[in-house]
């Protein structure tokens, strides 16, 4: 068992519904991406904020990742907590308690490597203010966006100007390099969409290597992040080492959804052969109103669906016995999902489902059923998002 897993795994009684990680899966597609990593020279500082869960993450740890990417302080507090000590903050901190956080977590762990994002002189200007006489200070990346997207400068001028703002706010902060975020665009690999991406992760590129005077850290982060563009993201790592030779860089991918994958958007985009769905919910049939018609018992409450309704995978009896099925996904509700057209369900069959968007799923389970390749339960795991 793994020393930071439950003590005692929940195999006599299962409540239904249930997520359920498959351990074999997720060990394989934590070895892939490590080692696609390593062929393509770059590191891998995984968004942690898809599963926030302890044995995930060490796994993740073990096979070699530079540290770790999260979306708040909070995570940022939870992941020092586990012994994280390099973590990536990819998002802009400005209020207060938040900065005061960081700042904690800066002055009690002096071996910490803590980065954030700044997109703007308001941002900069406070976190100076919060860390002004720290020992350990913040390390900032400029935050590089695209129009019509999310944070980040728009412009390679507002980018310097930024980062010119920023060492001359020294010493509470050091400027230590660049981020952006590919992931805006949809996920779809056609030809625009692949286009839009290359032009932002070289837009990004440029303003790093333009910034290279200001820099002050040894090495400077170029960091990029997203799971459905990784292949673009090491393309442009490729052309940006070749370019500065004489900049000791460190390029760091920030990919998160790699770790479970899943049965819906990233199965079909993710340029990474090999990747397996780790993630499935296993629901009862409550209902069969109407020929053709099965309602599931889970819905918004337990299952994502802001990226595509779930998939049915297979079905057996209340039995146990494995049933021919054949069911569509048509209309969700909190706690229920419609099945139609529907066929071989009845009144208590479990119901296995692909989910897609495994961000979307963990924050909904306190439990996390884990199983082994066969779907038998060998332990309980518990995301931790605060």
């Amino acid at each position: 068992m793994h020393p930071h897993a439950s003590s005692s795994p929940e195999r006599e009684i299962r409540a239904l519904p249930e997520l359920r990680l498959e351990r074999g899966a997720l060990a394989h597609n934590v070895r892939l991406m490590a080692e696609w990593c390593r062929e393509h020279r770059v590191e891998l500082s995984p968004h942690i904020k898809t599963t926030m869960v302890r044995p995930i993450v060490e796994q993740q740890l073990e096979a070699g990742a530079w540290g770790v990417t999260v979306a708040t302080a909070r995570q940022a507090d939870v992941a020092r907590s586990w012994g994280v000590r390099r973590i990536l903050v990819a998002n802009e901190v400005i209020h207060s308690a938040d900065l005061a956080l960081l700042r904690h977590l800066l002055d009690e762990t002096p071996d910490l490597e803590l980065f954030c994002l700044i997109d703007s002189s308001t941002g900069v200007d406070l976190a100076a203010a919060a860390l002004h006489d720290t020992h350990n200070p913040l390390r900032v990346l400029v935050d590089v966006g695209v129009p019509g997207g999310r944070t980040g400068g728009r412009s390679p001028a507002e980018a310097y100007e930024l980062a010119a703002a920023a060492v001359k706010a020294s010493p509470g902060i050091l400027l230590a390099g660049v981020a952006g975020y590919e992931g805006v665009r949809p996920n779809t690999r056609d030809a625009a969409t692949l286009a839009a991406v290359d032009a932002h992760c070289r837009m990004t590129a440029e303003v790093f290597e333009s910034l290279a005077p200001l820099y002050e850290t040894a090495r400077p982060v170029f960091s990029m992040g997203g799971s459905a563009f990784p292949d673009r993201v090491v393309h442009a790592v490729a052309e940006l080492l070749n370019r500065c030779a004489d900049l000791p860089l460190v390029p760091v991918l920030r990919s998160g959804c790699y770790v479970t994958h899943d049965h819906g958007t990233y199965a079909q985009v993710t340029p990474l052969p090999g990747l397996r769905p780790a993630l499935t919910v296993r629901a009862t049939v409550l209902s069969t109103p109407e020929t053709g018609t099965a309602v599931v018992g889970a819905g918004k409450r337990e299952l994502p669906y802001d990226a595509g309704l779930p998939v049915v995978l297979g079905a057996r009896s209340a039995a146990g016995a494995p049933r021919e099925v054949r069911a569509t996904a048509a209309r969700i509700y909190d706690h229920h999902l419609v099945l139609t057209p529907a066929q071989g369900l009845q009144v208590g069959a479990e119901v296995d489902l692909g989910v897609s968007h495994p961000c979307s799923a963990f924050d909904r389970w306190p439990d996390i059923t884990v199983v082994d390749e066969e779907g038998a339960t060998c332990d309980v795991w518990h995301p931790q998002f605060r």
